[in-house]
């Protein structure tokens, strides 16, 4: 019987060290741009919110006219908080 043997995977990188410089890299990236994070987050939330609107129409409204009203409630929520700090704190914008 012969063994087979897996290689090893290419999509890590045999060094450790070049390992921990990559995960930091992209930590740093991580951390200087929010937008991919907070687009994440809302269409994450929508999957709550969708199904509800959906449930609440009675069959009233398409699913995808239930996951446009989904997202469009969470822009209007993030845009009012967006402007509740900018009346409130103006000296960090």
């Amino acid at each position: 019987m012969k063994l087979i043997h897996k290689q090893r995977s290419t999509l890590l990188p045999k060094n450790p060290i070049r390992l921990l410089e990559e995960a930091t890299e992209i930590w740093m990236q991580w951390r200087r741009q929010k937008l991919p994070l907070y687009l994440f987050l809302g269409i994450s939330i929508n999957l709550f919110i969708a199904p509800l609107v959906y449930a609440a129409t009675d069959g009233g409204l398409s699913r995808p006219q239930s996951w446009a009203l989904g997202l469009l409630g969470l822009g209007t929520i993030a845009i009012s908080i967006y402007l509740f700090f900018v009346m409130f704190v103006p000296e960090k914008f």
